[in-house]
């Protein structure tokens, strides 16, 4: 499958498109609860109001995980969703099982509100690990957001997801076919600890497509493999990722699969870059691009070994095309996993092929790393045809701020 992290889909503004409400047939809301000290929103809501309730998910595959991570796989499994419940200011992580009754008990309120099944209703927390959410701010904020519900608050419902997130993230895309339109669109939430899979991000996808959870299950996965899971920011897993798919039939327009894994893949793309974007206190957005590999899993291992390079991070940041620390990071990849001769390695960065069969080919000087945002470097290993891409960021001052601020 080839790469697909291009830019915003075009029309839309990262951020100002209605997001989860652009599809008919759901509503949504973004309220304060009281779960940040700040004040700022953090409780949002999407209700699937149908006809259809069809639904897909994907989770971190870190082995520690919280309990609305556990709650949401169990909802999700027989491919039924009336409602998704998300919070920041807490992410619900290792707090034992008053934390998974805190899950559980949110959503019971949200059933109770709405007048469906707790277990039709997907419960996402992102925030501090370790710590309880206020029980009671919880639930009200959950009434709150009930009676707030409308279908044009897809952008508050974004905004009430963010922590360390500068800008809310939204995206859309409509699609005619010969039936008559459909709609996807999306809302997700991330700016660091960005590392497959997937990010430590949330992100509701909603179509008003009239197709069954086993199709919204297949596009979703399609989707996520070579979107977020292709970005990388820092190397760092969370234990909260959850990327949920919803499919509300309002349109009365069945798509192939492909048609709808396409108007999908559009969506996350966009939304991926925008996390990118995004990311805690970067000036560069980097592609990492893979050519010449045995297979697209030693294409990806290459690249991420890249990616997750400190060194090579904090160079691009200084604007400074120093390609060794590129070699350096590809000659950590193991043979078994990635074959390649170490001596015909090519490096290109922005254009320039700064090396040429692991030795130095033109003058670094050549590379302009200063003048725009984004970085592209292409490793070429000359040993097949497979290739990948990897975005991920410099490492910036910023950054180490950020994250050591974050708690306080």
């Amino acid at each position: 499958m080839t790469d697909h992290l291009g830019p915003a889909l075009a029309g839309t503004s990262p951020g100002t498109s209605p997001g989860v409400t652009a599809a008919a047939g759901f509503r949504a809301s973004g309220v304060t609860a009281g779960l940040k000290a700040s004040g700022s929103p953090d409780l949002a809501l999407v209700v699937n109001d149908g006809p259809r309730q069809a639904a897909a998910a994907v989770f971190t595959t870190n082995r520690m995980v919280g309990a609305p991570v556990v709650w949401s796989r169990q909802v999700v499994s027989d491919g039924v969703v009336s409602a998704v419940v998300l919070n920041s200011g807490g992410a619900n992580v290792s707090t034992g099982p008053e934390g998974f009754l805190d899950a559980h008990l949110t959503a019971e309120r949200v059933a109770t509100a709405l007048g469906v099944s707790a277990g039709d209703v997907i419960v996402c927390s992102t925030g501090l690990i370790g710590e309880r959410l206020p029980r009671e701010n919880l639930l009200t904020g959950v009434d709150l957001a009930a009676a707030a519900l409308a279908p044009d608050a897809g952008p508050q419902a974004a905004r009430a997801i963010m922590t360390t997130d500068s800008v809310p993230k939204t995206a859309h895309v409509t699609v005619d076919t010969p039936d008559g339109s459909f709609t996807v669109g999306g809302m997700a939430k991330g700016a660091g600890m960005l590392a497959p899979a997937m990010a430590t991000m949330l992100c509701v996808v909603t179509t008003d497509a009239d197709v069954e959870a086993r199709v919204l299950d297949a596009a979703l996965r399609a989707a996520t493999a070579v979107t977020f899971d292709r970005v990388d920011s820092d190397g760092c897993m969370s234990t909260s990722d959850t990327v949920t798919l919803l499919a509300s039939g309002a349109s009365g327009v069945a798509p192939s699969l492909d048609v709808l894994a396409d108007a999908v893949l559009r969506v996350c793309a966009s939304l991926a870059r925008q996390l990118v974007a995004d990311a805690e206190g970067a000036s560069h957005d980097v592609a990492v691009h893979v050519v010449g590999a045995t297979s697209q899993d030693a294409a990806l291992a290459v690249a991420r070994a890249v990616t997750r390079s400190n060194l090579f991070k904090a160079a691009i940041f200084g604007n400074d095309p120093n390609w060794g620390r590129v070699l350096a990071q590809v000659g950590t990849v193991p043979e078994a996993v990635a074959p390649f001769d170490p001596e015909a390695v090519d490096v290109s960065m922005n254009g320039v092929m700064v090396c040429q069969a692991a030795r130095v080919h033109a003058d670094r000087s050549d590379v302009d790393l200063a003048s725009a945002r984004e970085v592209h470097v292409v490793v070429d290993l000359h040993a097949g045809d497979a290739s990948a891409t990897v975005w991920s960021n410099d490492l910036t001052h910023d950054y180490v701020h950020e994250n050591s601020a974050y708690s306080t």
